[in-house]
């Protein structure tokens, strides 16, 4: 199955895309796609603590089981006053 990565300001700058399409297996869980991604780009490992992670636009726990075409977007924390 298809899954939409989206990623946003600072991840979205050092992974050099705003999105694309990964492949998973059925059953993977939002924990096993962040896996593969930490993997892929080390980045998002080294923020995985403070991201915001949505899947279609609803906060979700990582033991979130995904389908097909779900939308996963990585947001990490802003700062501002």
């Amino acid at each position: 199955m298809k899954i939409k990565i989206l990623y946003f300001a600072a991840i979205r700058e050092k992974v050099g895309k705003g999105s694309e399409e990964i492949e998973a297996a059925e059953g993977e869980t939002l924990h096993d796609t962040m896996e593969k991604l930490k993997s892929r780009y080390p980045i998002i490992a080294d923020m995985n603590e403070s991201l915001l992670v949505a899947v279609n636009r609803e906060y979700c726990k990582r033991e979130t089981v995904l389908k097909n075409g779900d939308e996963v977007a990585l947001i990490p924390p802003v700062s501002g006053g």
